[in-house]
């Protein structure tokens, strides 16, 4: 019924910047929270940034400062812009929708995008 799509990563290097995007698209009433998190290999993914319906927004501590959030409700998409990347930024990174659908009933559902490596060379 949704889908999400994520834009490339890709290979910077460390205090470089990149921007990550995710669309959805689909039967779309309106979305609320989006998301991204990160994984590394062998490690749970983790939430690095969080924009409410409210535009309000949280970061991990690991990013504050560097990464931002934002959203464009008219497209459906969120954008993670990534400054002052270091190697430890390095992992696979997920968006994550909370979407309302509408089916004769409004019911949220979470959806995940397909994942994109984002690598920061020393």
């Amino acid at each position: 019924q949704v889908q999400l799509v994520e834009s490339e990563g890709g290979l910077v290097q460390a205090g470089g910047s990149l921007r990550l995007s995710c669309a959805a698209s689909g039967n779309i009433f309106k979305i609320n929270a989006m998301e991204w998190y990160r994984q590394v290999p062998g490690n749970q993914r983790e939430l690095v940034a969080r924009i409410s319906g409210g535009d309000s927004t949280n970061y991990a501590d690991s990013v504050k400062g560097r990464f931002t959030i934002s959203r464009d409700i008219a497209k459906n998409t969120v954008y993670l812009q990534m400054n002052s990347l270091k190697p430890e930024d390095t992992a696979v990174y997920y968006c994550k929708q909370l979407v309302v659908v509408n089916t004769g009933r409004l019911l949220e559902y979470q959806y995940w995008g397909q994942g994109t490596q984002v690598t920061v060379s020393s």
